[in-house]
């Protein structure tokens, strides 16, 4: 048995123990809040106001109640199987999107530009050849992104609105012999949509893969991704899918992947290595998916729902639709006195709609009386096409006849009501 006196002792120092840590806490705790010297911000005091606009510029587009309620859904664990189900669910709905059977199908965490950077840090090595074409900005993000990871790039140029011929496009493959070539099916900046039957093929004959950017057109312009011999598709969530912004759908072809999966370096990038998101996606064959990163749950709650209205539409039925809204808007904007940007129909993008700078006015003068008077965004130029033209999206949950109407009495009013200057 332990001495009386030893175990009065302990029960002494017991009882100081406590005492000692309540004070060091209370010591620790004040130390630590004496060093907040940074104090709440008054506006995160404030709950969080956003006006609601009309969003018929070139995208984002609004969200259709039922997209914005799956997006709201309580998450789930971004590695649980549920979550795992549901990323299935997007590959199947994004390969129907692309009309594609590739395996190596999936949605990146970010916007488009992920997927435009997963796609050329994947596929091209430095000190590799690359062509790009460029008739507005999104060639130009391409140019810049694969000469910033080392490629040699070559560039094909035509002002906003212009296209190229498959002459023009085989013989600067002959030329320069890339291992990639990039267009843009959808130019968003100039309103353009480009050809592309007989594109893929070229690409094949001279050993090249073919990355194409149909972030402004899916869904609302043909594009078969297998009949057409793309190699690399990829799109944005937040055009005619009318989901938030915030994903990418993407997938390669089998040409694609023999390339992509046997480099002698590395990807410059390790959040968009396709050997670690092929695993996140269950696309690479093995049993197990292994953490890479936290995917956006609830951005993919609502691709999911946004692909689903898709599949319930009907990719022709959304062609279609999209074409008839366009060539109604069209037809009133041409009632109005106002030149198109893009002089032949069957060039000309339909979920974005370009028109000339109309004679004599400020354009951002014209956009700003809109945005105040009616809460409709429209856009000016982007990149090239910068004070050239005005862009007019209705896409998706946008694009009926309706809302062109509103377009259209929005900008006589405009034009109406804005100052015109003697120039």
């Amino acid at each position: 048995m332990m001495p009386r006196t030893v175990l009065s002792g302990c029960a002494c120092l017991a009882k100081k123990v406590p005492l000692e840590c309540a004070r060091s806490t209370k010591h620790s705790v004040h130390r630590g809040m004496s060093s907040v010297t940074i104090p709440p911000p008054a506006c995160m005091l404030r709950p969080l106001e956003a006006p609601f606009r009309y969003l018929f510029g070139p995208g984002p587009s609004n969200v259709p109640p039922r997209v914005l309620a799956a997006g709201g859904r309580p998450i789930i664990g971004h590695m649980h199987s549920e979550m795992f189900e549901i990323m299935n669910d997007m590959k199947k709905g994004i390969q129907y999107a692309f009309q594609t059977s590739n395996n190596m199908t999936l949605a990146m965490s970010g916007s488009g530009h992920t997927a435009m950077e997963c796609a050329v840090f994947n596929i091209v090595e430095p000190g590799e050849s690359v062509l790009v074409a460029i008739n507005g900005i999104w060639g130009e993000r391409v140019a810049e992104i694969a000469e910033r990871m080392g490629a040699k790039v070559h560039t094909m140029v035509k002002a906003p609105g212009g296209h190229f011929t498959n002459a023009e496009i085989e013989q600067a493959l002959a030329k320069h012999k890339p291992v990639l070539f990039f267009l843009t099916h959808g130019e968003s900046s100039a309103g353009l949509v480009h050809p592309m039957d007989g594109v893929g093929e070229m690409c094949h004959k001279y050993n090249c893969l073919l990355l194409v950017d149909s972030v402004a057109s899916l869904g609302a312009a043909p594009l078969l991704m297998d009949q057409q011999n793309i190699d690399i598709l990829y799109t944005g969530s937040q055009k005619a899918l009318n989901a938030p912004p915030g994903t990418a759908p993407i997938s390669f072809s089998e040409r694609a992947c023999h390339k992509m999966f046997n480099r002698k370096t590395k990807p410059v990038s390790y959040l968009l290595d396709m050997t670690y998101l092929s695993n996140y996606w269950g696309n690479d064959g093995k049993p197990d998916r292994i953490y890479h990163h936290t995917g956006p749950v609830s951005g993919f709650f609502a691709l999911r729902e946004s692909l689903a209205i898709l599949a319930e539409t009907g990719l022709e039925n959304s062609w279609r639709h999209h074409r008839e809204v366009a060539e109604y808007l069209w037809k009133g904007l041409e009632d109005l006195g106002l030149k198109l940007f893009i002089k032949d129909k069957d060039l000309r993008l339909p979920s974005v709609t370009t028109i000339a700078i109309p004679e004599g006015y400020n354009w951002k003068e014209l956009l700003a009386y809109i945005l105040k008077h009616h809460q409709i965004e429209f856009t000016g130029g982007l990149g090239p096409s910068v004070g050239m033209v005005i862009r007019i999206g209705l896409m998706g949950y946008n694009c009926n006849k309706a809302n062109a109407a509103m377009v259209l009495a929005a900008l006589e009013d405009a034009l109406k009501q804005c100052r015109k200057t003697n120039a």
